[in-house]
């Protein structure tokens, strides 16, 4: 009975010892991998980061007869703009802010509709105004007075909700970008890294240079970036740009931002009313800013672009094509405006989603925010800050990683590393110590029962 019950004692320390290798060993293992520069992945066009937006959902719910938009309030909430009472009561209740207004978003949009059928001016612009419930129709200082009377009488036909503004400057697309792209055409930015599943693209504004242009990332013309095989300007504005080698290289989930930083891109989104945003370029560096309109129409002398974001963040001539992101999300490439970063001023940008959804790409992401289930990025956010922007390097079209294995670094040292090991190695040295100490007991056990069969045989 007594030789049982030791070789049942002998048999759970070794189970027990087995089992802790399994532990220290998992442990160390997860230390290690969460330490390494989370991969890439690919994100559909479709990750809306409105999609989640309480505002954008009661609009949908709604539908454009009941609202005329929505965006985000001075205290962070939501707010939608209706026209009767019971979508006003359906908003409060789902916890958004209501505001009544007078014409609704079908309103705003047969106004748009209006002026785009008028005779084209160049250096016009108008937006859908959702907290103002008007359509603002502005004019650079290129305009002359007859065109602007021209324009004014259109919009006095439409009704008392079109708003006339002259503006300083002009408008005009903005060349060169946050990393530089230079072709015999001139200079842009890389925008956004995207994949077709085949290979991988620069996503930048299409007015940087037509079908076949040829881009490098230096003066010389020694380093060359790729090809532009798609153009869309004007009516829209985007391009993609091959890469020649097919590949965006490691960190083509990262935007520069300037001084060697960037920015972890990991969804795709539109944005809000409202919402602060960043924007990159080479020209200006990095700035920040408010969404002021949607669906805004632009007017530039080179042809007229619809669906563009209006915002207030500065840029110049150079910025073209740079991203536009609020908390690691894509929203939009910089395509023109007016004004500069002393003086303050507009610029447009080109949605992103909708690039995507024309050419068929889809945004190169975090892998490992890609593989948290939620293709959709969170509700926009009214109050994004710079410290939201985390450094690392960047390059042309692609950036280096943020973190992770340093120059000559192998997961093996990383093993190593006490910081990471902690106690996962505690673990694992416990575990052989029982094991070898387990061996030792039978082992020696063994011996005296020899002895004792010995000195009994021949005793």
């Amino acid at each position: 009975m007594r030789h049982a019950r030791r070789r049942m004692v002998r048999r759970v320390t070794r189970l027990a010892a087995v089992g802790g290798l399994l532990l220290g060993g998992a442990m160390v293992t997860q230390a290690a991998m969460a330490s390494e520069t989370p991969g890439t992945s690919a994100l559909p066009f479709s990750a809306s980061g409105t999609s989640d937006s309480p505002g954008a959902a009661l609009v949908s719910e709604l539908g454009t007869a009941r609202t005329a938009g929505t965006w985000i309030g001075a205290d962070g909430r939501p707010v939608v703009a209706v026209t009767d009472q019971d979508a006003a009561a359906r908003v409060e209740r789902a916890g958004a802010e209501a505001k009544m207004v007078r014409h609704s978003m079908n309103d705003l949009k047969k106004a748009a509709s209006t002026l785009r059928s008028a005779p084209r001016v160049a250096g016009t612009a108008w937006v859908m105004d959702y907290r103002t419930n008007e359509v603002v129709v502005q004019g650079d200082s290129t305009v002359s007075a007859s065109d602007w009377s021209d324009m004014t009488k259109v919009a006095s036909g439409i009704g008392g909700y079109v708003r006339m503004e002259r503006m300083q400057g002009r408008f005009t697309t903005r060349l060169n970008g946050a990393q530089p792209m230079l072709s015999t055409g001139g200079r842009c930015s890389a925008g956004f890294n995207v994949t077709d599943g085949k290979s991988d693209f620069i996503l930048t504004a299409g007015h940087c240079g037509p079908t076949g242009s040829i881009w490098f990332g230096d003066n010389q013309g020694n380093q060359q970036l790729g090809r532009t095989v798609r153009q869309d300007f004007p009516g829209s504005d985007f391009s993609l740009v091959q890469y020649a080698n097919g590949s965006a290289g490691a960190g083509a989930d990262v935007v520069a931002i300037g001084q060697g930083k960037g920015v972890r891109i990991t969804g795709v989104g539109d944005p809000a009313v409202g919402q602060r945003v960043f924007r990159s370029g080479s020209t200006s560096g990095l700035h920040d800013g408010e969404v002021k309109g949607l669906d805004a129409t632009v007017n530039y002398p080179e042809g007229t672009v619809t669906g563009l974001i209006e915002t207030d963040v500065c840029a110049e001539p150079g910025d073209s094509g740079g991203p536009l992101f609020a908390d690691g999300i894509a929203l939009g490439v910089t395509s023109g405006g007016s004004g500069d970063c002393t003086s303050g001023g507009t610029t447009f940008f080109q949605p992103v989603t909708k690039a995507m959804q024309a050419l068929g790409v889809e945004m190169i992401v975090s892998k490992q925010a890609a593989g948290q289930g939620s293709t959709a990025s969170p509700a926009p956010s009214g109050s994004a800050t710079h410290s939201a922007i985390a450094p690392g390097d960047s390059s042309p079209g692609s950036s280096g990683p943020l973190s992770g294995l340093t120059d000559g670094e192998t997961l093996l040292s990383k093993l190593a590393n006490p910081e990471n090991v902690g106690p996962g190695m505690l673990v694992i040295g416990g575990s052989l110590l029982a094991l070898v100490a387990t061996r030792y007991i039978r082992a020696e056990q063994d011996r005296k029962a020899y002895r004792r069969h010995y000195s009994a045989t021949w005793g």
